[in-house]
């Protein structure tokens, strides 16, 4: 397999060493890693199963609230059982395809996350600012098309860094990824060719969906806030506030994770590795903690139910 004595030809397994400077005690790490992720898990299947039974929250904002919670589950269980591996178990070794196929579900889900987020703040801002053409506008159908586009965009858009990475890189550097997961330039580091059409790729996917999905979330708060102002009621500025204030928290703990993990990796040659390491886990990690406690403890509907469920 090996060319030469400094490059491989085609690897078929990779070796992910987790958080590099600190193996020694990365096993503590997975404590409180896992305990976030089953947390996390816990809490994202009770509001499934709460909006799925109760047909009162059958409407467009819960069932985008659904979609993200599959989307949390789906992402947090794409790296939790490889980390755990790495942690606890001393076993790094991931074949190269498996590595892709992480690799192109990590940043799908990523993509779809963000598209749900857009989604939100435009059920918000038609529900807010025409909210008698509410009901017509957001029926189930259009809900369903939108989920289905946003799935389709992210996974078609993420596929090609998987095309370029099989058939352009075939000679690496190392096969050691300093990584507790399958990330893309992670990946297109250890490459010894150019891999300039590999990140400019990489960064017009992430630019492309970040720009877009924020532009549209920025503008419908903007409409949003202008329509609330200029309601005569305060109770029912409070009202339509209270309604946004759970979207907003999780738009903004989303995007800030996900830019600090982005520029730190790209641009933060001073910022130690294990620090970047240790926020690109919890960028994957915490969205999934923390969104169905701020849905459970912002919306009211989700928060009766629960309080019911839990007397029950």
């Amino acid at each position: 397999m090996s060319i030469s004595n400094v490059t491989v030809f085609m690897p078929s397994v990779f070796t992910l060493i987790g958080i590099p400077g600190l193996e020694s005690v990365q096993c503590w790490f997975g404590i409180p890693f896992c305990a976030i992720y089953l947390i996390g898990m816990i809490g994202n299947s009770v509001l499934l199963i709460i909006i799925k039974s109760e047909r009162s929250l059958h409407e467009p904002m819960y069932i985008f609230v659904a979609m993200l919670g599959v989307t949390d589950i789906a992402l947090a269980t794409t790296i939790m059982p490889k980390m755990l591996g790495i942690f606890w178990f001393h076993v790094p070794e991931i074949y190269f395809e498996s590595c892709l196929l992480q690799m192109w579900l990590i940043h799908s889900f990523q993509g779809i996350e963000s598209g749900i987020l857009m989604a939100m703040a435009l059920d918000r801002y038609v529900a807010i600012c025409y909210p008698l053409r509410h009901r017509a506008i957001f029926s189930h159908q259009l809900v369903t098309q939108i989920g289905a586009m946003i799935t389709l965009r992210a996974a078609i858009l993420v596929a090609p860094c998987l095309v370029l990475i099989k058939c352009r890189l075939q000679f690496y550097h190392t096969t050691i990824i300093s990584h507790c997961y399958c990330e893309h330039m992670a990946i297109v580091k250890l490459a010894a060719e150019n891999v300039r059409v590999n990140k400019i790729y990489g960064l017009f996917v992430a630019f492309s969906i970040a720009i877009f999905d924020i532009t549209f979330i920025t503008l419908s708060y903007i409409q949003i806030f202008i329509t609330v102002f200029r309601l005569p009621q305060k109770e029912a500025r409070s009202k339509a506030f209270n309604t946004c204030i759970a979207h907003i928290c999780v738009f903004l703990q989303f995007y800030f994770l996900a830019f600090f993990s982005f520029f730190t990796h790209r641009f933060g040659a001073r910022v130690p590795p294990y620090i970047h390491i240790l926020f690109s886990s919890l960028y994957l990690l915490v969205p999934p903690f923390l969104n169905p406690l701020v849905y459970g403890a912002k919306t009211k509907q989700i928060r009766i139910h629960v309080v019911k469920m839990l007397c029950s």
